[in-house]
């Protein structure tokens, strides 16, 4: 894409790291840095922003906007980037966000993510949700984990996702990257054909709904490796967050098929690093060993926390052991951490070296 009237925010932000841009008619642009807001001297107007929507937008994308009044889409600034980008209005009046979506997808050691991340992209068959809030970086965990797969497999990956985010290249893998509006018509569409492409992997930007959950079970049932986004506070919540989407009387056949076909369950949140400038990911991983799977299909998800605190020889890891270990580590500040923690008197007690013994037994007896 040819250089855009944004170009010159979006170098200065790029420049200073900046991961999210807000720029709101009548309003001072808005930057994000290091998980912080800050403002730069510029109030865009109407005009501004009708200009920036038409150098940047899609054509069917502007359609919906002035149909539903919103539209997701991704763009090149020349010399820049890549840019995911929302349109949409706040009291009638036009705001665009941008998040920054850097080139190159970052290693597993530029991240600081667990080695078992990508020995989780490695499975053969299975659903692994990524998870986090809004704006935690599911979506560049996500991604990292496509790249390992590329670099060391020999694999047919098809993604759908609402927009294209990263683009990848293909290595050793055959990649293939569809995005909703432009390649497929919804992403109920692109997964209920996405079996006869004869994938090995299948990368779906964002469970939504029940019928996406539902495609993606058929093809983990089916021998498929299913990776996946969900919008969650921890790890084991993610189950009872596919739960809340059936009523009562089909939970059961669903936790049993769940049980069997989920992989793990990752999770993070982004912590500001120690020194103020970036921000390093707290990761917390569920794994679907056999207690877990007995837990969920006997609906005792209140179980699930002590399970992952009890799991740490199958991989497992709680938020408050990713927290102290990046304390320990220098990475974070024990002010940044304990503010993170859901357990912050847990993670006291961590600090001091006490921690409570948890055995699996205890996990799974009455």
């Amino acid at each position: 894409m040819a250089r855009t009237s944004l170009h010159d925010i979006l170098a200065a932000g790029v420049a200073d790291e900046a991961s999210d841009w807000h720029i709101r008619e009548a309003h001072p642009v808005s930057i994000r840095i290091s998980g912080a807001l800050g403002e730069i001297d510029f109030v865009p107007d109407k005009e501004y922003l009708e200009k920036v929507m038409a150098e940047i937008a899609p054509a069917n994308q502007i359609e919906q906007f002035h149909r539903v009044g919103d539209a997701d889409f991704a763009f090149e600034e020349d010399g820049i980037g890549r840019f995911r980008a929302n349109l949409h209005k706040e009291r009638g009046l036009l705001s665009l966000s941008l998040r920054y979506v850097k080139e190159k997808v970052p290693g597993i050691d530029i991240l600081n993510l667990p080695l078992m991340v990508h020995q989780l992209a490695e499975s053969p068959r299975g659903i692994v949700f990524v998870t986090g809030i809004t704006g935690a970086g599911k979506s560049t965990t996500l991604a990292s984990m496509i790249e390992h797969i590329n670099a060391t497999q020999a694999r047919h990956l098809v993604t759908v996702e609402d927009p294209i985010e990263y683009s990848f290249v293909d290595q050793n893998c055959v990649i293939e990257q569809r995005e909703v509006g432009i390649d497929t018509i919804s992403f109920e569409s692109a997964l209920r054909h996405v079996l006869r492409q004869d994938p090995d992997v299948i990368i779906i930007g964002e469970m939504r709904d029940r019928i996406t959950f539902e495609t993606a079970l058929m093809a983990a049932e089916t021998g498929h490796l299913v990776l996946t986004t969900l919008h969650t506070m921890n790890a084991s919540q993610s189950v009872t967050r596919i739960m809340d989407m059936y009523s009562q009387h089909e939970r059961e056949a669903v936790r049993k098929s769940l049980s069997t076909n989920l992989r793990a369950s990752i999770c993070q949140r982004l912590v500001r690093r120690a020194g103020g400038r970036g921000l390093v990911p707290a990761v917390e991983i569920l794994i679907n060993t056999p207690i877990v799977s007995k837990l969920i299909s006997e609906n005792r998800m209140e179980k699930l926390p002590t399970a992952i605190d009890a799991g740490v020889e199958d991989g497992m890891i709680s938020f408050n052991r990713s927290l102290l270990q990046l304390i320990n580590d220098g990475l974070i500040t024990e002010e940044d951490g304990l503010a993170a923690s859901s357990n912050p008197e847990a993670l006291r007690m961590n600090l001091s070296g006490i921690f409570l013994n948890t055995d699996k037994g205890s996990v799974i007896g009455e």
